[in-house]
């Protein structure tokens, strides 16, 4: 299918962070674009402000004219739509050419040297890194990225069209429509078993993806993995690694050992040994790629992060408040490991909203256990998102199993004041729902704690 000839693109749920990366760069391309989405965000404020329109009632009167012409629209749809949508029905029903969001990015990508970045966690930190090094390094390059760059303030990188770098969702299996000359799998773990069933289909999905890579192409795993591929890790006998590692005023400074050379005295500002990983792996396949290795110091030293992974909303001596979108045991884990790391033997209030009933419901003791180190707990309701409840499923049940010394569940209007009322010195609010709309109310109500 050739995308060239379409004039205009239309998104059925816009606002989504792959959805909107998307609607930005064919925006960019010069296409007609628009598209619905349930309610308002950041996101869909951000793709107004730029010109494009997005409509929030679900119902086809509402579009403008020019995207009912199906000889030049096409549509993109996200597995998050349900299929009762009257949009996906009405544009499926007339004959319009109608994609998923993983198809669309499969026929970006078909054309160009693809860098593709997969795993459970840490694949956005690590393809927003890779996508920062080769705009530092002035490769030609487009990189589609899972949250928003604190470096570029969007989801979208762009210094032109021979390279793109891609998060590589497993979700729904959407991964299998790329074929990337470069891959990287960052972790294996268990995860949207609503999809997969159980953790050996989730991981044999990506051995199904590592067998897309061009037959020229790399695979980078994790050095945790049971994988054959360029190995990379921290403190190992990986191909790649991150040895002799310092901390100084908050900030890594490492010696990346290659399978060809020594690089010593790499810069990064990003806490925790999860993210100095991630920085590995970017720094491996841009090397591999061929970019200069004084402009990959100069890269990752100006690196600074992902909204909402591991963001700092205040720090100073009295108060330090952390916000990231750990929605997993694992990831849970990943942030404690950081906190304690950057501000060891300080007290910890934890508040954290579930997300999904099934992935509730499928890690609950791992859940609890994760949760249980910190010093206070503050549990909100689970997030349904595209879920509806599980009988006896809910933040009550999870609670009941924590065993934090404080822990209590909190509503939205009651978090700030219970907050106040623990008044430990760090904060760190986590998940993956909408919790991420209460974090500047809660930094200005929170300035003088």
């Amino acid at each position: 299918m050739n995308l060239k000839a379409f004039h205009n693109i239309y998104f059925i749920g816009i606002g989504g962070i792959g959805m909107s990366a998307l609607a930005s760069y064919f925006y960019a391309a010069q296409k007609a674009v628009s598209g619905y989405d349930k309610t308002p965000s950041d996101i869909t404020k951000i793709l107004e402000l730029s010109g494009i329109g997005v409509n929030y009632v679900d119902h086809v009167k509402n579009i403008t004219s020019e995207f009912l012409d199906a000889s030049k629209t096409l549509v993109v749809y996200t597995p998050a739509i349900p299929h009762s949508n009257s949009l996906l029905t009405y544009f499926k029903a007339n004959n319009f050419t109608v994609l998923k969001r993983s198809e669309v990015l499969g026929l970006i990508t078909k054309d160009t040297f693809c860098m593709a970045v997969a795993g459970t966690h840490g694949k956005t930190t690590t393809t927003s890194i890779l996508g920062h090094l080769m705009k530092v390094a002035d490769q030609n390059m487009t990189a589609f990225l899972g949250g928003i760059s604190e470096n570029y303030n969007s989801n979208l990188i762009q210094n032109g069209h021979q390279v793109t770098v891609v998060e590589a969702d497993e979700f729904d299996r959407s991964f299998m429509t790329l074929s990337p000359n470069f891959a990287c799998i960052t972790s294996t773990d268990a995860d949207h078993l609503d999809i997969y069933g159980n953790k050996e289909s989730l991981k044999q999905s990506f051995l199904d993806f590592s067998n897309n890579i061009t037959a020229d192409g790399q695979l980078f795993v994790h050095d945790s993995l049971s994988m054959q591929g360029t190995t990379y890790g921290v403190e190992s006998d990986s191909d790649y690694a991150a040895i002799n590692i310092r901390i100084s005023n908050g900030i890594y400074q490492f010696d990346l050992k290659t399978p060809s050379a020594l690089y010593k005295d790499f810069k990064f500002n990003l806490p925790g040994q999860h993210n100095l990983s991630n920085a590995v792996a970017a720094l491996a396949m841009a090397l591999s790629f061929g970019c200069p290795v004084e402009k990959l110091y100069s890269g990752l030293d100006s690196y600074r992060g992902v909204k909402r992974r591991f963001t700092y909303k205040q720090k100073n001596d009295s108060f330090v408040f952390i916000d990231d979108y750990a929605h997993h045991p694992k990831e849970i884990d990943a942030v404690y490991q950081a906190i304690s790391e950057m501000h060891p033997a300080q007290s910890i209030t934890a508040v954290f909203q579930p997300h999904l009933f099934s992935r509730t419901q499928d890690f609950v003791e791992d859940f609890a256990r994760s949760l249980s180190v910190f010093d206070a707990v503050l549990l909100l309701e689970i997030y349904p998102a595209r879920e509806l409840p599980i009988k006896g499923v809910n933040s009550a049940w999870l609670l009941g199993k924590i065993t934090a010394p404080i822990k209590k569940l909190v509503s939205k209007e009651t978090l700030c004041e219970a907050i106040k009322s623990i008044d430990y010195p760090v904060l760190v609010t986590m998940g993956a729902g909408d919790i991420g709309t209460l974090v500047e109310p809660l930094s200005k109500n929170l300035m003088y704690a």
